[in-house]
C-alpha cells in the first residue's frame, strides 16, 4: 500500500463578482512554488512533483484546478454562459488564490496557457512573485486548427482534444503516463478546452511587449520541449530573446506537457529551473 502526502482543499474567491470554490492539492514545506495545468486539463498534471519527497523537503508546491477544471465546479450560472477565458480573468485568479492562501514570495511555474500567463504576470504583476517558470510558452500562438471542433454536438470534445494533445506528446514519453495524460484531456468539460483555447490563440498578445518584462527584479525562466509542436523551440527562443536576462532550456526528447507525460526526464530540468529562482 502506498499513501500519499498529498492533501486536498478547497477556497472560495471572488472573480468577476462571482464567488467560486477552487480546488488544490498541497505537499511539502518551505518556499512556495504554484503549479499551473495546461488547457483543458487540472492539476493532475502535476502529480508527480508534489509526491517527490526529495523536493518537498525543501518546497511547498501548490497545485490548483482552475475553475471549470477539474474539481473546480464552474461558477453558479454556468449553464447560460459561454466559458471563454481571458488574460485578466487568469490573472485575478492566480493573484486571487496567492491572496486567499497567504502566499508570498511565491515562485510561479505553469505549463502551456499556464506558461503564457507566467509571461503576463511577469509583465504586470512581478511584485508578488519571487520568479517564474515558463513552460511551453511564448508571447503569442496562433492556432493551426480550428478550436470550435472541441464544443460540437457532433463530436466529442474531450475526445477531440486527446486527439490533438496527442501530437503533442514525445515518442520517448513511456506508454502509461502518454495515456494518462491524454485521459486528462477526454475528462475535460463540454466547451472548456474551446475556452482555454480562445486565451491561449486570440487573447491579449505580449509581442511587443517583451522587453518591458524586468527580469533583474524577477527572474524568468523558460522551458520548451524539443518536440513541442505547437509551442516549439524556436517560439520559445524568439520569445526568451525578447525579454532582457530570460534564460531558456530546451528540453530535449520531451514534449508539450513534460511533468505529465514524462516525469522522470523533466525532473532534472524543473529542478535546474527551481534553481534559477534564487
Amino acid at each position: 500500500m502506498t499513501l500519499e502526502n498529498i492533501i486536498g482543499r478547497y477556497v472560495t474567491i471572488e472573480i468577476n463578482n462571482q464567488p467560486h470554490r477552487i480546488y488544490f492539492e498541497e505537499c511539502g514545506r518551505g518556499q512556495p512554488v504554484v503549479l499551473y495545468h495546461t488547457a483543458g486539463a487540472d492539476n493532475r498534471q502535476w502529480r508527480h512533483i508534489l509526491n517527490d519527497t526529495e523536493l518537498t523537503e525543501k518546497y511547498r508546491f501548490i497545485a490548483p484546478d482552475m475553475p471549470w477544471h477539474g474539481k473546480s465546479l464552474p461558477p453558479e450560472g454556468w449553464q447560460e454562459q459561454e466559458y471563454l477565458l481571458t488574460t485578466q480573468t487568469y490573472i485575478d485568479i492566480v493573484l486571487g488564490l496567492n491572496s486567499a492562501l497567504g502566499l508570498e514570495n511565491t515562485i510561479y511555474a505553469g505549463c502551456s496557457m499556464g506558461g503564457r500567463i507566467a509571461l503576463q504576470l511577469a509583465l504586470h504583476h512581478p511584485e508578488t512573485f519571487k520568479g517564474f517558470i515558463a513552460i511551453e510558452a511564448s508571447d503569442f500562438q496562433p492556432a493551426w486548427y480550428d478550436i470550435d471542433w472541441f464544443h460540437r454536438p457532433d463530436a466529442h470534445g474531450g475526445e477531440m482534444g486527446a486527439g490533438l494533445v496527442s501530437a503533442n506528446i514525445s515518442p520517448h514519453a513511456p506508454d502509461v503516463e502518454r495515456w494518462n495524460t491524454q485521459w486528462m484531456f477526454m475528462q475535460s468539460g463540454p466547451g472548456v478546452f474551446r475556452g482555454d483555447l480562445s486565451f491561449y490563440t486570440q487573447d491579449d498578445s505580449l509581442v511587443g511587449n517583451l522587453h518591458k518584462i524586468n527580469t533583474a527584479k524577477t527572474p524568468v525562466h523558460i522551458m520548451v520541449g524539443g518536440y513541442d509542436l505547437t509551442c516549439t523551440p524556436a517560439d520559445a527562443k524568439r520569445t526568451a530573446d525578447g525579454i532582457d536576462g530570460a534564460t531558456l532550456s530546451v528540453m530535449d526528447e520531451l514534449g508539450h506537457f513534460p511533468m505529465s507525460d514524462d516525469p522522470k526526464r523533466f525532473r532534472g530540468y524543473f529542478i535546474d529551473a527551481l534553481d534559477k529562482m534564487g
